[in-house]
């Protein structure tokens, strides 16, 4: 007997049918002889009409306690539907919020980061033959006030519970039936893999691949448990994220991302001096703004210009930051620029092949494409570069560097 914990989201419990559909296949889990816990997010769509109230009667910045009591609603709306739907089956079954399932989180409204959880409940309704079916995306704090984990915060806590629980494995389920080397989207060619490993998933996750959120890669390569990704809408096998050396197919580059969500800023000509970077990305940092890419430019004269970029949901308020604080230090200029995009090449392999860096270049140059900005790590390398030729260096790279073969099968 095995312990799972299946996370579902939005999409597969977007509507009564496919909340059957997800009981159904639940049920058959249990029925298979092994526990079962169930981590679901909102349905399709809730949490945007609910962050539209929110926003309509609370203005652009609601108070954060009561935006975090609004939005947690829609998840608890589906646990109480998905757990009706198992005992109509004939399987015992009971819900959890978060506060039931001891999910204790700090006090960051909207952007709450899990502390501890209590697994005494989940254990008792396994031991009972129970599933278990939680509410993701929420908690509570020292206070006992209803918090929530922000963006993709339901695939965090039910990694996070998987981890407390010993799970043997965490599936995600979702209308996407694994990672592929590339976004099918844009590169029909794309293959979906077999396994990738946590620090693959985690640069991809980063850069812009939206399978996954990255805390929850976070949790479970700490904890060494394996995740498998897969589609709700069929029964075939996903992809596998797991340890480095479970995975058997080492290519130089296994995936190709984009990020078309991010902004740059530059504030040109300041003196070249100690404190000088400190000065500028403090307030930024002080103002919660996460600041990705930086590169420093020094001229002949003592000057230097730094470079950086910024999510596009900051640019406003990162612009005005920085030209406060350019005038402040003495900057020539500061300015900015939404029309950007992020792409970049991930994979294990580039850790010992040479002359990566060197034909990544090349394939955008013979496209004719100029790049802005550089930023690599051990396993990726990233280019900042016009938006308007995202698609084109995307596949002109994934072209260049994940071998041909035919995609398998996937759910439209």
């Amino acid at each position: 007997m095995a312990l799972i914990v299946q996370k579902f989201g939005g999409t597969s419990v977007a509507d009564a049918d496919r909340i059957r559909s997800v009981a159904r296949r639940v049920v058959a889990t249990r029925e298979a002889g092994n526990d079962v816990v169930v981590c679901v997010s909102a349905m399709a769509g809730e949490t945007d009409k609910l962050v539209g109230l929110a926003r309509e009667l609370g203005g652009d910045q609601p108070t954060p306690r009561e935006y975090d009591v609004l939005v947690s609603t829609g998840e608890q709306v589906t646990i109480a539907l998905l757990t009706m739907a198992i005992r109509q089956l004939g399987q015992r079954a009971s819900s959890f919020t978060g506060a039931q399932m001891g999910m204790r989180t700090d006090a960051s409204h909207m952007r709450a980061r899990i502390e501890s959880i209590d697994t005494e409940g989940l254990r008792a309704e396994l031991d009972a033959g129970g599933v278990a079916v939680i509410a993701g995306f929420q908690g509570i704090d020292e206070a006992g006030n209803i918090t929530t984990l922000g963006r993709g915060g339901s695939d965090t806590s039910a990694v996070a519970v998987a981890c407390a629980l010993k799970a043997d494995v965490c599936e995600i389920y979702s209308d996407v039936d694994g990672v592929y080397t590339a976004d099918p989207r844009w590169v029909p060619s794309a293959r979906k893999l077999e396994k990738i490993s946590y620090e693959e998933m985690l640069e991809m996750a980063s850069l812009g691949a939206k399978v996954l959120q990255i805390r929850s890669v976070k949790f479970a390569m700490r904890y060494g448990l394996p995740l498998h990704v897969r589609s709700s809408f069929d029964d075939s096998e996903g992809t596998w994220v797991t340890r480095e050396e479970e995975v058997m197919e080492r290519l130089v580059v296994s995936g190709v991302t984009y990020n078309l969500d991010e902004s740059k800023i530059r504030v040109r000509g300041v003196k070249d001096q100690p404190g000088i970077a400190a000065s500028v990305f403090t307030p930024l940092s002080a103002a919660g703004i996460v600041v990705d890419v930086i590169i420093q430019n020094l001229s002949s004269d003592g000057s230097t210009d730094l470079t950086f970029t910024v999510p596009k949901a900051d640019y406003a308020r990162a612009l005005e930051i920085s030209s406060e604080t350019g005038a402040r230090v003495g900057a020539e200029g500061v300015e900015g620029d939404e029309d950007i995009a992020k792409v970049s090449i991930v994979g294990l392999g580039m850790r010992d092949h040479a002359g990566v860096a060197t034909k990544m270049f090349n394939v955008l140059a013979d496209e004719r494409i100029n790049i802005q900005l550089i930023n690599t790590s051990e396993i990726k390398i990233s280019v900042v570069i016009e938006r308007k030729y995202a698609e084109l260096a995307v596949r002109a790279l994934h072209a260049a560097f994940v071998p041909a073969g035919a995609a398998e099968p996937r759910e439209e």
